[in-house]
This record gives structure tokens, C-alpha cells and sequence, in this order.
């Protein structure tokens, strides 16, 4: 009787912080935590604490059952989310370091003989920093 009190007080306050996380815009953190929450009263519900002789007949310990699916569907669903998330910022981060320079947009072709490459041609040291010192300026600095 006094582990059913406990596993139901510890379920409540679980509940508490999970509905408290959830006004806080932290939907994700909340499920997680309403899941954790769920076990104990799942396990109280099922007779597991006490095991008592007429579990497999309890309609109460086939809702705890019940109880114990939805905290594992809740995890499942959580982690499924989280997932989801990584691989979007990945796809972002990864975006980033494809992208192309604007003056690399036109194709280069070469000159139409097969194996002839146009040497790039050295720019004088004064000509790096031209487009520098111009964004600089621009700026007033």
C-alpha cells in the first residue's frame, strides 16, 4: 500500500514538471519528461509492485498496460522528433559549405581543344586586396 502511495505521489510530480515544462514552449522536453512520469503509475497499475495473484484478470492492471504503451509511445515519438531535428541542423551546416562563389556561377569551358587548360594568370599583390579595401570603405573603416 505505502510503494503504491509513493509510486503515484512520484507520478503526480512528474506530471507537474512535465505540464510546467510545456508552459515553458518546451514541448519536447515535456512529452519526455510526462513519459518518465507514466512508469511508476503504470507499474502500480499493472500489480508489478505488489504482484498480486489476479493480475492477468485486473481490468485496472490491463489499463496500466495501457498506460505503460502511451509512455512508451511518447518516448518513441520524442526520440523519432529529436532525430529529425539533427538532421535538418546537419542539412543546414552541410548547405553552407556547398555554396558557390558568385563569380564562379558561369561555366567555364575552356578553349575547345581537348587537354588545353588556361593557366591561371598571378594577380599583382596590390589587386587581392582591392575588393577588401572596398568593403572597408564602404563601411567606413
Amino acid at each position: 500500500m505505502l510503494a503504491e502511495t509513493i509510486c503515484s505521489a512520484v507520478s503526480a510530480a512528474g506530471l507537474g514538471l512535465a505540464a510546467i515544462t510545456a508552459y515553458r514552449k518546451r514541448f519536447l522536453t515535456a512529452a519526455r519528461i510526462a513519459a518518465y512520469a507514466l512508469v511508476p503509475l503504470g507499474l502500480v497499475m499493472t500489480g508489478a509492485v505488489e504482484w498480486l495473484a489476479d493480475t492477468a484478470f485486473s481490468p485496472t492492471a490491463w489499463a496500466g498496460f495501457g498506460v505503460l504503451g502511451a509512455a512508451w509511445l511518447l518516448f518513441s515519438s520524442t526520440r523519432a522528433v529529436e532525430r529529425r531535428r539533427a538532421g535538418r541542423k546537419e542539412t543546414a551546416q552541410g548547405a553552407g559549405r556547398e555554396a558557390v562563389a558568385p563569380a564562379a556561377s558561369a561555366p567555364s569551358l575552356g578553349a575547345g581543344r581537348p587537354g588545353a587548360t588556361a593557366k591561371p594568370q598571378a594577380k599583382p599583390a596590390d589587386e587581392d586586396f582591392s575588393d577588401i579595401e572596398a568593403i572597408l570603405k564602404k563601411h567606413g573603416i
